[in-house]
């Protein structure tokens, strides 16, 4: 992959936790406009790679470069800064509240009525609305609809289009698909399709080759802290993955 088109390069990433190193050299890359698949049985080194890039932990040893500046991530927050978002499996939705006070929570739209500024909710719900018809999902009134109500699909989507309409370059999804149903599992990875024709690149975090097969263009596969796979998906059948990822793949 060409150096001008990359978003995200993990160069020599190690880390050891009491000893233990649950990464040993490891380089990673996510281009722009790329849905890229971290894949690898439990105790791989995904969630550890993971929280290095998106500032939870810094790492012993190793390089972070996004769009070719080099960054020192000490917080989540930092890293959201500049464009990087975890939606995790918790979603981090506050469910008794609509779905456009959940998409605009802390990041409401106002207006001027004379002295005073009010919150446009009438602007707040449109955006609302189009963003997520943008990537499949279809709720009439945001407005109203409480997001308790929703399908687990449809609350992965809400936290989705969140991330495409305030601007993330990169959104890592932890496992989105897990535990759900397989025609909500269709809307989330419609919802991933939708953040690739929106410019976004995606990191999607998983053990279900199943459900990341149809959406990404390459996968990156970790066993026991070291990268063992970087292959595009079309240099490579869903069946040699598996054994890759189970520590069966024939030289």
């Amino acid at each position: 992959m060409s150096k001008k088109k990359l978003l995200v390069e993990m160069r020599k990433i190690s880390k050891s936790f009491d000893g233990f190193w649950a990464l040993k050299s490891v380089d990673f890359e996510v281009g722009y406009d790329e849905v890229v698949a971290l894949v690898g049985d439990n105790g791989a080194g995904k969630s550890t790679l993971i929280k290095i890039l998106t500032g939870v932990y810094l790492p012993d040893e190793g390089e972070i470069y996004i769009e070719g500046k080099k960054v020192k991530f000490s917080s989540p927050a930092e890293a959201r800064s500049i464009g990087i978002e975890t939606v995790h499996q918790r979603l981090g939705l506050v469910t008794p509240m609509s779905v456009t006070e959940n998409f605009f929570l802390g990041k409401e739209i106002t207006k001027r009525v004379g002295p005073l500024g009010i919150l446009d909710k009438k602007k707040m719900n449109e955006i609302a609305k189009n963003v997520l018809n943008d990537i499949g999902i279809r709720i009439a009134s945001p407005e109203k609809r409480i997001v308790s109500t929703l399908s687990g699909g449809e609350q992965q989507s809400v936290s989705i289009g969140r991330c495409i309409y305030f601007g993330v370059k990169l959104a890592v999804l932890d496992e989105p698909t897990a535990s759900l149903s397989l025609v909500e599992t269709q809307k989330v990875l419609e919802s991933i399709r939708g953040m690739k024709r929106r410019g976004l690149s995606v990191i999607f975090i998983s053990h279900n080759l199943s459900h990341v097969w149809p959406v990404v263009d390459r996968l990156v596969v970790l066993e026991h802290g070291t990268k063992v796979g970087d292959f595009r998906k079309s240099e490579i059948s869903r069946e040699e993955i598996r054994k890759l990822i189970m520590g069966k793949l024939e030289e």
